[in-house]
């Protein structure tokens, strides 16, 4: 089925870290039938960078317009199943690692070196800014064990967990935790009749 689109006004940063909410750009991720994309073309996506508080050069993203379309659809197609392997504790399948890794030499190459402190590559798109945090985030042995998958049937977003005791099992409370509510509550009822 051909991806539905939503707008990107509804796309609010939820996940906790810019590359989370990144691979959050698809509704209903797992469910080929309702899957949407949630942000589209390149004036929407860098909205959505805006919004994630990540700085891009917003001129450098114009001018190559189908490029930085389809370098960000390639770097969120490598994430996908390197965070589902980091989530299910399995190694990240072979192709979707080297895609992400080339991602992130291209990153490289592309940037600035830091001009002062603290020391930070200057990426000059979208794309580059969004490899160097996803670097940052698969090499930070903090926050790794911290990534986790909604359990909402279909979602499959991404967040960080952040709860004192580590069991926050839904991307938000208010969508996939109130939908499993709902469904608790509509079996409880049901079988009372």
């Amino acid at each position: 089925m051909t991806p539905t689109t939503t707008p990107e006004a509804d796309v609010a940063p939820i996940a906790g870290h810019p590359v989370l909410d990144f691979a959050n750009t698809v509704a209903w991720r797992t469910d080929p039938d309702r899957r949407a994309e949630r942000v589209t073309g390149p004036a929407a996506w860098l909205r959505w960078a805006a919004a994630a508080g990540l700085p891009v050069d917003r001129n450098a993203d114009r001018d190559a317009d189908r490029d930085v379309l389809a370098g960000l659809l390639a770097l969120r197609a490598a994430l996908w199943p390197v965070l589902d392997a980091l989530v299910d504790d399995a190694p990240p399948p072979e192709e979707a690692w080297h895609a992400l890794a080339d991602a992130v030499r291209g990153a490289r190459e592309h940037s600035a070196p830091p001009p002062a402190f603290p020391l930070r590559w200057q990426p000059p798109g979208l794309a580059h800014a969004l490899a160097l945090r996803a670097e940052e985030l698969l090499a930070d042995p903090a926050l790794l064990p911290r990534v986790r998958r909604c359990e909402g049937p279909g979602c499959g977003w991404f967040f960080l967990d952040r709860s004192r005791g580590g069991t926050r099992r839904w991307c938000s409370s208010g969508d996939c935790g109130n939908r499993a509510r709902a469904r608790r509550h509509y079996a409880r009822t049901r079988g009372r009749s």
